[in-house]
């Protein structure tokens, strides 16, 4: 396996496997509209290759907590004949390592705390950084970078695309 960026010519593919691993074209539609936002950050979409398919997509779109931009971690897709094999992982390493490298301060989610955990993820409101939806707190999760200060707080907010979902 490979972790790369996503090329132009792999973006059907990465639909196919979104929509794949999450059993609905949802999250698959929400990457390509993504894709035509201003939220889009091409350093930031990854895919896992085995040889030329792709097996797997990480994203990091422009989010915001208060003013101060950050990024929102998502979907992350793993096809499922490519499921529970370090895929994911590999992916979301990746892609943490490449926002650091970019000097981003903050990544922040929604997911299982008992995956996500394993990458430096905890509670957001630990940072106070609070969710736009509050039923969301037991599953917000944010991942301060080598840049983030604590005096990055407050309420995060998405990409406009993510409304939609």
């Amino acid at each position: 396996m490979i972790v790369q960026r996503e090329t132009p010519r792999q973006a059907k593919s990465v639909y196919a496997v979104t929509a794949a691993a999450f059993d609905r074209p949802a999250e698959a539609d929400l990457v390509d509209e993504l894709r035509r936002s201003d939220a889009w950050l091409p350093r930031l979409s990854l895919v896992a290759l085995d040889g030329d398919d792709v097996i797997g997509h990480v994203l990091c779109t422009r989010a915001h907590v208060a003013s101060a931009p950050v990024l929102g971690l998502g979907p992350l897709s793993v096809h499922p004949d490519h499921q529970g094999r370090g895929v994911g992982s590999a992916l979301v390493h990746a892609v943490l390592g490449a926002a650091d490298a970019l000097d981003e301060p903050l990544v922040v989610l929604l997911g299982d705390h008992r995956y996500y955990t394993r990458f430096g993820f905890r509670l957001a409101e630990t940072y106070g950084i609070t969710p736009p939806v509050p039923s969301w707190r037991p599953h917000f999760q944010a991942r301060p970078l080598a840049t983030f200060s604590s005096a990055l707080h407050g309420e995060f907010a998405y990409a406009e695309p993510f409304n939609r979902v």
